[in-house]
């Protein structure tokens, strides 16, 4: 009966030990394949493009947090599968692609995020590249104007608006920046503005008392809006012969700032003949800050007399 009952004693035991080690080895493998799949690589957006390289193949899922727009270039739209949901992009290239830059756009503020991709077959020992995820650089704001906490310069001249928000620049300095790249930059160096809505306007609007004394024609190009800020683009062309020095002085209406694209009008006929001056108004448009027009008074008219027969 001794004899039967130790093989028994031992034979439990050593289960046991295997049932241990089993355990042990699947928390291990368990923990290893979490990190690895959980691996992410941070990039930081500062304005600067981000290079992202991609490998032929294996999708690369990117990270921004935002729900985005992607623009792809014509070039390399039969090379690259690219699917966007939820604030996460999926990139997939079907083949080599050279480097060539993409663009993220937010929908909400429309910030641009620039991206350098560039895909290459890897090798078998390589290995698949992580995700992505797209954090905001600590010196530069989401938005233009918004403040920043870390800069303490910029926190010194924070101003409050109308609305109680502070913002690091004042409004009508954001307004006319922001104009001014809409007219004349590029879309994808447009800095998004929080808040701000275009005006409908009107076109046919009487601007012959803007600029009274100058050989000047004016017309109303487009508007923005900020909180109770008005800005307005106004098309300026010189009709003369000779140069003319712009004057924010020589401008007739209430307005709170004036500012001219170009200091001068070159001669009629030339390239320089014309320019955009941005005028911004408060808690109305551009029609409500003009003068009036006056009519001459007529006598025969004017019922305040007598007439004798």
């Amino acid at each position: 009966m001794i004899k039967q009952i130790k093989p028994i004693f031992y034979t439990a035991n050593y289960h046991h030990l295997l049932v241990k080690v089993s355990i042990l080895g699947i928390l291990v493998l368990m923990f290893s394949l979490a990190n690895t799949a959980y691996a992410i690589e941070l990039v930081k957006w500062q304005r600067l493009p981000l290079a992202i390289p991609l490998h032929v193949g294996h999708e690369r899922v990117i990270f921004v947090n935002r729900n985005v727009r992607v623009g792809v270039p014509s070039s390399i739209r039969d090379k690259l599968r690219v699917q966007s949901t939820g604030g996460s992009i999926y990139l997939l290239a079907h083949e080599p692609i050279p480097p060539t830059r993409i663009q993220l756009q937010d929908a909400e503020t429309g910030m641009l995020i620039l991206l350098d991709i560039a895909a290459t077959t890897a090798d078998k020992q390589e290995a698949i590249l992580e995700p992505v995820q797209i954090i905001e650089g600590d010196n530069t704001p989401v938005k233009y104007g918004a403040a920043n906490s870390s800069d303490t310069a910029a926190t010194k001249s924070k101003i409050n608006t109308a609305s109680g928000k502070i913002t690091e620049t004042p409004i009508p300095v954001i307004l006319t920046r922001y104009a001014a790249q809409n007219l004349y930059a590029p879309l994808r160096t447009i800095e998004p503005v929080a808040g701000i809505s275009r005006v409908n306007i009107r076109r046919e609007l009487d601007l012959g008392l803007l600029f009274p004394l100058l050989p000047v024609k004016a017309h109303l190009l487009a508007a923005w809006r900020l909180e109770d800020y008005w800005v307005s683009a106004v098309y300026l062309k010189n009709t003369s012969s000779e140069i003319i020095m712009l004057d924010p002085r020589r401008l007739q209406g209430n307005f709170i700032a004036a500012t001219f694209q170009h200091p001068y009008l070159g001669i009629a006929g030339e390239a320089s003949d014309t320019t955009i001056v941005y005028l911004i108004t408060r808690q109305h448009g551009l029609a409500e800050a003009l003068l009036p027009n006056i009519n001459q008074i007529n006598a025969q008219t004017n019922s305040g007399g007598h007439h004798e027969k």
